[in-house]
């Protein structure tokens, strides 16, 4: 624990383990649920080409929840629940890594930006594959014209007798058929180059806007309420910096593309610089509840995990 700072922080050796990889799967779940209808919206504005389907953020909600209802937002939603895995995955490497580099440097930002980005390389690997198939997923219905492959109609005794996860199963039959294994990690370097950024901008931005924010609140300002506050300004940060990778990294896994440098060319080409700029409303729109809540949560997680000898000696 660092003392000297005005926002204390939790570190791995404080934490009660148990208590905190079985908090966190409902903590992971509550974000997923809360943030995927805004992600499929910046999905679907990303791979669009111009505003050939929806003019912005706003103008797709309203046109997917008048043509395809409630259901047509959470398209992919079940699949996304695997990535439960690859979010423990994230925070333990997270906060194994800031372990690690603590025993060379004190330094806080050196520590969040090695330990966000190693996190986002681990998460990554494991959520590509998830993602590939979630976007194709939410691509149907209003996008399926944008995506090399549409959910095929049901037969005779599929209508009758409904399969668990049938859309997918059709989609991840598709993937393989037309790819093989290579297909489910497609874009997986602009993956890498799109949220290991997003993830080492993204700790060291919020512990900065919370020690701002700390100095500027009263003294007896509650520490969880200038973390909720810091973590929506480090995601709008963290978002713009990293949104152009995000364009083409959507571009790559739904379109089939194999080239990142192919893909942004032509998106330069065709549609400009603001062509880098496509979903990031949505992105932000819908990286700020993310961040108050996945903030929110997590100090919460980390403080309801901490050591019980420890929670007396503990001022927030």
């Amino acid at each position: 624990m660092q003392q000297k700072r005005n926002i204390q922080i939790i570190e791995w050796e404080d934490l009660d383990k148990r208590k905190f990889y079985s908090f966190g799967v409902f903590m992971t779940m509550a974000i997923r649920a809360t943030v995927y209808p805004a992600t499929l919206i910046r999905t679907r504005l990303q791979v669009q080409k111009g505003k050939s389907l929806y003019s912005g953020t706003y103008d797709a909600f309203c046109k997917i929840l008048r043509a395809e209802g409630l259901r047509g937002l959470y398209r992919g939603f079940m699949v996304t629940t695997f990535t439960l895995i690859s979010g423990q995955a994230y925070i333990t490497t997270y906060e194994l890594v800031r372990k690690y580099v603590s025993n060379y440097s004190k330094d806080n930002t050196l520590k969040s930006l090695v330990a966000g980005g190693s996190a986002s390389l681990v998460a990554q690997s494991i959520t590509v594959p998830i993602d590939v198939i979630s976007q194709q997923l939410m691509m149907q219905g209003q996008g399926e014209h944008l995506t090399r492959f549409k959910i095929k109609p049901e037969t005779a005794l599929e209508a009758k007798h409904p399969v668990f996860f049938g859309q997918t199963r059709n989609i991840i039959g598709q993937i393989f058929a037309a790819d093989g294994i290579r297909g489910f990690y497609r874009g997986y370097v602009a993956s890498l180059l799109t949220y290991i950024p997003n993830s080492a901008v993204w700790w060291p931005f919020y512990h900065f806007y919370a020690e701002q924010l700390s100095k500027m609140a009263p003294s007896d300002c509650p520490h969880l309420v200038l973390q909720a506050m810091a973590g929506p300004l480090a995601a709008a940060t963290a978002s713009t910096v990293t949104n152009p990778m995000d364009v083409i990294r959507a571009r790559v896994q739904v379109e089939g593309r194999t080239s990142v440098t192919e893909t942004f060319n032509q998106l330069i080409r065709e549609e400009g610089f603001w062509g880098m700029t496509k979903g990031l409303s949505a992105r932000i729109i819908s990286s700020t509840p993310t961040a108050i809540v996945m903030v929110v949560g997590y100090e919460t997680l980390k403080k309801l995990s901490l050591r019980p000898e420890l929670v007396d000696s503990r001022h927030w």
